[in-house]
């Protein structure tokens, strides 16, 4: 619990960030109730309520940048109401990488990678730090990876986050042998995870997987089965929350 949430004498609060409203709903499917509450440039936060672990839950667009942009506008305003949020989750559906993360299963991130920042050379791709500019990677605390894979029943390693979703065999080759060990892609994780760097919190992302990275086949996805497991994800997370 951060300083600022021993204060006022408040539940300590966790963040809950997706792309879409579905996987929102899946996460609040999960506990709850919520309250509506309207942010600055009109997001909607599903509020939380109750002791304990408490979740917010805000569905802030697809894509990194608009994951950055919801998630620090929430941390923001959670910060001048005097309770900051101690940790950020970025949440949602994304594909996985076969064999390692089957459709259907839980993945937690131990390290939350931007895995097309930065550029395209003669010699190959060149993430952004071998240019001398920022990072690239957020590791999360690895007791909270620990904890909350074992209590969602959940695979552990690398989530890239991507701005064009992979579409091929050969895109698929090319980002695994660029980050081995890696379980799946999605769209938000690394932009979440700037925002909450930047204000001091802790940060995680849970997907659930959809699909399999590689050849676009819309016929192969699983998106209904994937919600459910992350209804099922949250369902558990409390636990391990509390237990931390």
């Amino acid at each position: 619990m951060t300083g600022g949430a021993r204060r006022t004498g408040r539940p300590a609060r966790t963040l809950v960030v997706t792309a879409v409203a579905a996987e929102r709903d899946a996460v609040c499917a999960a506990g709850g109730p919520y309250t509506p509450h309207t942010l600055p440039g009109g997001l909607a936060l599903h509020r939380g309520t109750g002791t304990g672990p408490v979740l917010d839950v805000l569905a802030a667009g697809v894509g990194p940048a608009a994951a950055a942009a919801g998630t620090a506008t929430a941390l923001t305003a959670a910060a001048l109401d005097g309770a900051p949020y101690s940790l950020v989750i970025s949440a949602g559906i994304g594909g996985g990488f076969a064999p390692a993360a089957p459709l259907g299963s839980v993945v937690v991130a131990d390290a939350l990678t931007a895995a097309d920042l930065g550029a395209e050379t003669p010699e190959g791709f060149l993430p952004v730090t071998e240019l001398g500019f920022g990072t690239v990677t957020h590791h999360p605390d690895p007791a909270l990876v620990r904890a909350v894979a074992a209590a969602c029943g959940a695979h552990t390693g690398p989530v890239l986050t991507v701005s064009t979703v992979t579409g091929s065999a050969a895109r698929a080759a090319e980002l695994t042998a660029r980050h081995p060990g890696a379980l799946a892609e999605a769209m938000e994780g690394f932009g979440v995870a700037e925002a909450a760097v930047a204000h001091g919190a802790g940060v995680l992302e849970i997907r659930t997987v959809s699909n399999a990275v590689g050849p676009r086949d819309r016929a192969a996805w699983r998106i209904g089965p994937a919600l459910t497991a992350l209804t099922g994800a949250f369902a558990a997370l409390p636990a391990a929350l509390r237990a931390l």
